[in-house]
């Protein structure tokens, strides 16, 4: 009894320790892959490569696109039942409560790594801030002063001039199919929303002065978080100040007198927060969007909202805004379609290029075949 008793407490111990030494290992590996994690959002490559890994484009559009029609409901609501007539007062507070939110993730380390400096010149994000405050705070004040079908059509025309400022400021071109395709889609657009096109000399001015500096604002949020290692949220705290500082300029001059004497009670400024809170949640998944696609695109994702809300008013609620309505909507679905098959074509057809690379590589050395295979990894990723 005595050599069995002294047996098993040999094997208990044994048991024991080899569950300690388990229970370490699993904790050390657990330390490794959060430092690993925490090492890999301390850079600007490392946060962008979490950035493309989480939040691809189809997570990124729908992600914008239940934000914008979120806001539209935010901003009705602020701007019909409240009565705050004061757009770039309200554009304001938008960016303002965002540089508020961006100050308070960086507080808590929360807010991914900028590139250095050295990478972006200062000029390049000064110009983004500026642009940002003229697209926001002239698109609202447009719609204030000229009827939604004339809102849509001054919408419709940002299409052309990104595509046409591409190709003059960096020489990029586009297929004429996809020309004609997004021909198509405008023109659907145009049939299904442009209803009246009602305005006054000041409104058009407006509307008229916005189309560049939205064409120039999607373009610039695309290009810097792809052909740098920015992400959506580092760029926006980098170019809110400067987005503030414009907004309050304009102020005087597009907002009507009487800001101050306007009701700020409980129930009209929890709105105005909640209206900002979306408009940060916009301008943080646009960002993510154009990040993940193109300027091109983001307007095609913009121009499909407003058909789904169209035809979702008429399948869901019983709307009736017509046939002709309904049959724009239906034909500039159809080109969306069409649009997001080309392009998505044009991914395949890169990734295939990439495969007689990697089957001549077989055929090489060893260290040639490595060096091969991470080129075609770094290709790949760029091509996603």
């Amino acid at each position: 009894m005595g050599l069995l008793s002294s047996l098993l407490r040999q094997d208990s111990r044994r048991f024991i320790k080899r569950k300690d030494s388990d229970a370490g290992e699993a904790g050390r590996a657990l330390e490794e892959l959060r430092g690993s994690l925490y090492n890999e959002l301390r850079t600007s490559e490392g946060a962008k490569r979490q950035q493309q890994r989480f939040c691809g484009p189809v997570v990124a559009m729908t992600f914008n696109f239940i934000v914008a029609v979120g806001i539209i409901l935010g901003n009705k609501l602020v701007m019909g039942k409240v009565g705050f007539n004061y757009p770039i007062f309200l554009t304001l507070i938008h960016y303002a409560s965002a540089w508020v939110l961006l100050a308070f993730f960086k507080a808590f380390s929360l807010l991914p790594i900028s590139p250095p400096s050295k990478t972006t010149p200062f000029s390049s994000l000064f110009a983004l801030g500026a642009v940002m405050a003229f697209a926001s705070g002239l698109a609202n004040t447009s719609l204030k002063h000229n009827s939604v079908g004339f809102y849509q059509m001054t919408k419709i025309a940002v299409t052309p001039t990104i595509v046409i400022a591409e190709f003059v400021l960096f020489r990029k071109t586009i297929s004429l199919i996809k020309v004609l395709t997004l021909a198509v889609v405008s023109l659907g657009v145009a049939v299904a929303t442009v209803t009246d096109l009602e305005f006054n000399f000041f409104g058009a001015c407006v509307a008229v002065a916005w189309i560049f500096p939205s064409a120039i604002n999607k373009i610039l949020w695309s290009r810097l978080q792809q052909q740098g290692n920015w992400t959506a949220l580092s760029l926006m705290w980098k170019t809110t100040p400067v987005t503030v500082f414009f907004l309050v300029a304009l102020m005087p001059w597009l907002d009507p007198p009487g800001v101050m004497s306007f009701k700020w009670d409980v129930h009209n400024a929890t709105a105005i927060l909640i209206s900002a809170l979306l408009g940060f949640l916009l301008q943080w998944s646009g960002a993510l969007a154009l990040g993940a696609t193109s300027a091109t695109s983001h307007v095609v994702l913009g121009q499909f909202k407003t058909c789904v809300i169209l035809l979702g008013g008429y399948l869901v609620f019983g709307s009736d805004p017509g046939f002709v309505s309904i049959g724009g909507a239906v034909i500039a679905l159809g080109g969306m379609t069409v649009y997001t098959s080309l392009s998505l074509k044009k991914t395949s057809d890169k990734d295939s290029n990439l495969l007689p690379k990697h089957n001549l590589a077989s055929s090489k050395p060893k260290n040639d075949e490595d060096n091969k295979e991470e080129s075609i990894a770094e290709d790949n990723s760029i091509v996603v």
